[in-house]
């Protein structure tokens, strides 16, 4: 790949990357185009960004426009990320939820990446039920998505190493909900991972065909997307919630001036949106 990347290189790309997935790169990120897309290119043996996107536009690649958008939204996660949204899961929204239930809860983790954030719900569902027995009795089922399928891949098959695991996952967690492999891999156990189901999806696309949720995590994702995408999305994330459901997005994002279809509802330094009756 080359080391410079042009003007016209960049507007290039830039407007194929936010046709295809939404995503906004804004001004000065030839940085973060480098550095994802090298090995790609160098596998490729490509030298520049208009190659790729030409090479791309020509169709003779079916599965170079997944790898392309694989390679740039692909990012790291941990466990119990920022640790406030799941135990207000645990302390605030499952009590509620579940008084005189009458069918399964029904969880969104959207922009799921490598699993652990559905994998953590269903940690904390399991230790809801543990702590109050009876009160999970009608289940709680969670969807996971993801624009890429190789992460997907990757959480479908519910294994983790070691460096995986420090990022947020505490020895007696470790112990409690998974199995040690042969190769120091870990599997998680399958009464965590059979209340998951992953499927891929693009937010540019209709959710109609999801159904509705009591609750969905969109964590730090609306910071790539424009201003009028952002109020599309949160419309429609909006529409997918029942009556009173609860929205969850990261510590960095905010309804603000995108969407008056919630309030706002603070918790121990903690904020998470419910949608008004």
């Amino acid at each position: 790949m080359s080391k410079v990347i042009t003007p016209e290189e960049y507007k290039l790309f830039s407007g194929f990357l936010e046709k295809a997935c939404g995503i906004t790169l804004g001004e000065n990120k030839q940085y973060l185009i480098a550095s994802r897309l090298q090995r790609l290119m160098d596998e490729l043996e490509i030298l520049n960004l208009a190659d790729l996107v030409k090479r791309m536009e020509s169709g003779r690649d079916k599965t170079l426009q997944v790898r392309i958008i694989d390679a740039m939204t692909t990012n790291e996660t941990l466990w119990f990320r920022d640790s406030h949204p799941f135990d207000i899961l645990r302390n605030e929204i499952f009590p509620e939820l579940t008084k005189q239930r009458t069918r399964p809860i029904r969880i969104w983790s959207a922009a799921c990446s490598s699993g652990q954030e559905p994998y953590t719900m269903s940690m904390v569902t399991q230790e809801y039920g543990m702590a109050n027995p009876g009160g999970m009795a009608k289940g709680v089922e969670i969807l996971a998505t993801d624009i890429s399928k190789t992460v997907l891949e990757q959480a479908k098959l519910a294994t983790y190493d070691n460096m995986s695991l420090a990022r947020g996952m505490s020895d007696e967690r470790k112990q409690r909900y998974f199995r040690e492999l042969a190769d120091k891999r870990w599997e998680l156990r399958p009464e965590v991972r059979s209340r998951v189901r992953f499927s891929e999806l693009n937010l540019m696309q209709s959710y109609a065909s999801l159904g509705k949720f009591d609750i969905i995590f969109c964590r730090n994702v609306l910071i790539y997307f424009s201003a009028d995408l952002k109020r599309d999305i949160l419309d429609r994330l909006g529409k997918a919630l029942n009556p009173g459901g609860y929205l969850f997005l990261g510590s960095s994002e905010s309804l603000a001036g995108h969407n008056n279809a919630f309030d706002m509802v603070r918790s121990g330094g903690a904020v998470y949106y419910r949608l008004k009756s």
